[in-house]
């Protein structure tokens, strides 16, 4: 990989987006933690705040929202780099979440290229700062 992306956590409220993206992403040679809900990841990031160096967060789910929970997230550790996903194009929520600095967006379905090209394009963004 040599992006300095090792540990990822995939937060999806759907079983068949766990199954296939952490298949993907073990296959890119990440190891990958999943969580069904903001809470669950919050919850991880919190007994674990050096322990993810990525987040791939689902924008609709039951519970706590996306922004709240990328607003958490960064409260633990502000270094950590997030992309928000959707099945739904960007749009206003989503485009608000990335204001307040998540580093990048995809839209389900994504594919193994698509998905390793948005973690590098995020790591090559946020050297460049």
């Amino acid at each position: 990989m040599g992006n300095g992306i090792e540990n990822v956590l995939l937060v999806d409220d759907e079983e068949i987006v766990i199954g296939v993206g952490k298949q993907m992403l073990e296959r890119l040679g990440y190891t990958v933690v999943t969580a069904k809900n903001g809470q669950e990841a919050v919850d991880f990031h919190t007994n674990n705040p050096g322990g993810v160096d990525l987040v791939l967060l689902d924008m609709i789910m039951p519970g706590m929202e996306a922004g709240d929970t990328f607003d958490r997230l960064k409260a633990i550790n502000p270094a950590i780099k997030v992309i928000l996903s959707s099945g739904y194009s960007l749009d206003q929520k989503a485009t608000e979440i990335l204001n307040r600095g998540c580093n990048g967006f995809i839209q389900k379905p994504f594919n193994m290229k698509s998905l390793q090209e948005k973690i590098d394009e995020v790591v090559k963004l946020d050297n460049t700062e």
